[in-house]
């Protein structure tokens, strides 16, 4: 057995981030040490306030929640997304309110802080826009040389995105930031839609969570509900793609990669049609993953076995 890796997670607390999080509060293998919000699903302070009631309800008190940035690099933050993570990015579900605050400092300074305490350990894993992480290369750029490894959720290699013909939701809402995390000195795995949108979670998968008698797993239940429904014209059922929570399974070691060649990856910050489009350089892959002899970024392509089993496993201690 090895030691739980210590994790910093940078979201923007909708409903599949409260999925991911309840995974990574379960998962044996992992230490979350601090989470930071931004303006993504729903506000960064909205985000931060879901955060600490969902810890509450998982009767955590000890992981520092700091909110980031509101507003992204390039431009005013326009609102979250209501239609499909509700009014208040949980499904419109009201959650007991913790009596925790999030911490005086910002999300920046508190992952800076973080990788110092836990310099070479320190594994990074964004589910939301990447605009806290220029900021922080900004603020420190030896930052990188700290950070064990990075998990991001975000792009579409080679499927649409889902916000333009091109671009998926966190790349598109701060392209600059995320061409910053891509091009860092760092390892970035990258999660994007080619492989979050094969990996869903049933009615059934759902109505156990609603069921559970764990206040935290009721919630997360209750929520996917809304979620459920705005997935419904794509799937044909009451679905919903594991974005986040693909992301964090892997960040945890939950599943192996089966397809993800190192490549160079850029994001188009232009304001043209391409703009948010993650541009993998995916030539050469016909024969097998061919790895690019520079590149620092893996493009998850395909995981091996069933994420929604492992995901109730973990969540719900009870194996399919």
């Amino acid at each position: 057995m090895t030691d739980p890796i210590p994790v910093y997670l940078d979201c923007d607390t909708g409903v599949d981030d409260a999925v991911a999080l309840a995974y990574l509060l379960r998962s044996p293998h992992v230490d979350v040490v601090g989470i930071g919000t931004v303006s993504g699903n729903t506000s960064a302070a909205q985000a931060a306030r879901n955060t600490l009631d969902l810890l509450g309800l998982a009767g955590v008190d000890s992981i520092p929640v700091a909110i980031g940035a509101h507003h992204h690099s390039s431009h005013e933050y326009a609102g979250g997304a209501a239609h499909v993570h509700g009014d208040n990015g949980i499904g419109g579900v009201e959650l007991p309110r913790s009596a925790r605050e999030p911490e005086d400092v910002t999300a920046v300074e508190l992952l800076i802080d973080l990788s110092h305490r836990y310099e070479g350990r320190l594994h990074l894993v964004t589910i939301g826009p990447l605009t806290n992480i220029i900021e922080a290369l900004a603020a420190d750029p030896t930052l990188p040389t700290r950070i064990a490894g990075v998990a991001t959720m975000g792009g579409a290699a080679s499927v649409p995105g889902n916000i333009t013909p091109v671009a998926e939701a966190n790349i598109f809402n701060d392209p600059a930031a995320a061409d910053a995390l891509l091009t860092a000195e760092w390892d970035v795995t990258l999660v994007p839609l080619d492989a979050t949108m094969e990996h869903t979670l049933s009615e059934d998968d759902r109505v156990t969570l609603a069921e559970a008698s764990d206040p935290l797993l009721r919630a997360v239940g209750a929520m996917l509900d809304h979620y459920f429904e705005f997935y419904l014209p794509t799937y044909g059922v009451r679905t919903s793609a594991l974005h986040d929570p693909l992301a964090a399974v892997i960040a945890a070691g939950g599943t192996t990669i089966t397809r993800g060649p190192r490549v160079p990856v850029r994001v188009d910050t232009t304001h043209g049609p391409g703009r948010g489009q993650t541009i993998a350089d995916l030539r050469g892959q016909r024969l097998g993953d061919r790895d690019h002899p520079e590149a620092r970024t893996r493009v998850v392509l395909e995981v091996d076995g069933s994420i929604s089993a492992h995901l109730m496993e973990v969540l719900t201690g009870e194996r399919p």
